[in-house]
């Protein structure tokens, strides 16, 4: 039994008819090919990633596991698609507070169309891709039973400052997160998501030791994809703080050249987790920064 999956924070949902990305309970994610030469870079990137002896184990762990392509009926009703079948990131996850961020400066690969270019560059200019070399393309944080999910709409987010991300990366961790009257962020699970031997700062600098080195890939718009749970760490017990990355469309090879492009926005990040594990004391918002992340411009499920 398909369905649709219920903690996607970015990129094309299967709701209202749209054609999207599915789930099924055994912890798989079908995610619809691409018309165009996107959908066949993807496949051809997984099978050349999940057969390449020269990918390290402890690197392999911060991609979905590949099972193949599968033909399945469309969510939007169009009939037989192929699909990608790839792990359930959240599986099994209680209420996963999830960040989408996009990394690199550039977003296009080399050999793209002019109009493809062109549109890409727009976004990036417009958002914080180039002045920081990554930008947070979608987001749930998870409050309590009774407040649920803070999801900001995707125009929200389209608009985000360097300090908007500043914001989000410490609302991220905070304990009043969901309390929209309260003006102070806490960061006080920091310590326990971003820090620690097995925190998200750890993985983002076991995956940047890598990217220092490797040479076989050139990653366009791919999102690194971090996920706790809120829950867990009330009751004491590991967040469950994870590292992955997502979206292969536009990976291109790398014959012999680091990936400068991914590595410098993955410091960029690396860099605003670190400040805030420095500083994680309470960050006193302005007002207009209180407006930008009330409940009012945002979805609470």
């Amino acid at each position: 039994m398909l369905k649709v999956p219920l903690h996607q924070v970015a990129g094309h949902q299967a709701s209202g008819g749209q054609l999207g990305p599915l789930i099924d309970d055994s912890g798989r994610f079908y995610k619809p090919l691409q018309s165009d030469e996107r959908g066949s870079s993807e496949v051809a990137f997984y099978t050349s990633f999940s057969s390449n002896t020269r990918i390290p184990d402890h690197i392999c762990r911060f991609f979905p596991v590949f099972y193949g392509t599968q033909l399945l009926e469309a969510s939007d009703g169009s009939g037989l698609h192929p699909h990608l079948v790839l792990q359930d990131l959240v599986s099994g996850r209680l209420n996963p507070s999830i960040m989408d961020i996009k990394i690199g400066s550039r977003t296009w690969p080399p050999e793209s169309s002019d109009d493809y270019m062109q549109k890409c560059l727009k976004k990036d200019r417009e958002s914080t891709s180039l002045p920081l070399g990554f930008r947070v393309s979608g987001l749930q944080i998870y409050g309590s039973k009774e407040s649920g999910f803070w999801k900001p709409e995707k125009k929200l987010i389209k608009n985000f400052s360097a300090e908007d991300v500043k914001l989000v990366l410490r609302k991220f961790v905070s304990s009043n997160a969901s309390t929209d009257s309260d003006s102070e962020l806490d960061c006080s699970f920091a310590s326990v998501i971003y820090g620690g031997s097995t925190g998200i700062l750890a993985q983002l600098l076991e995956l940047k030791a890598w990217f220092e080195d490797q040479t076989i890939f050139h990653f366009y718009s791919c999102s690194v994809l971090l996920v706790y749970e809120k829950e867990l760490v009330l009751k004491g017990r590991s967040s469950g703080a994870e590292v992955k990355l997502i979206d292969f469309a536009h990976v291109v090879e790398g014959r012999d050249v680091i990936d400068h492009n991914f590595l410098g926005g993955l410091c960029s990040l690396i860099k605003f987790v670190s400040e805030i594990l420095t500083t994680p004391g309470e960050y006193t918002m302005k007002d207009s920064e209180k407006n930008l992340f009330s409940s009012d411009n945002g979805i609470n499920e």
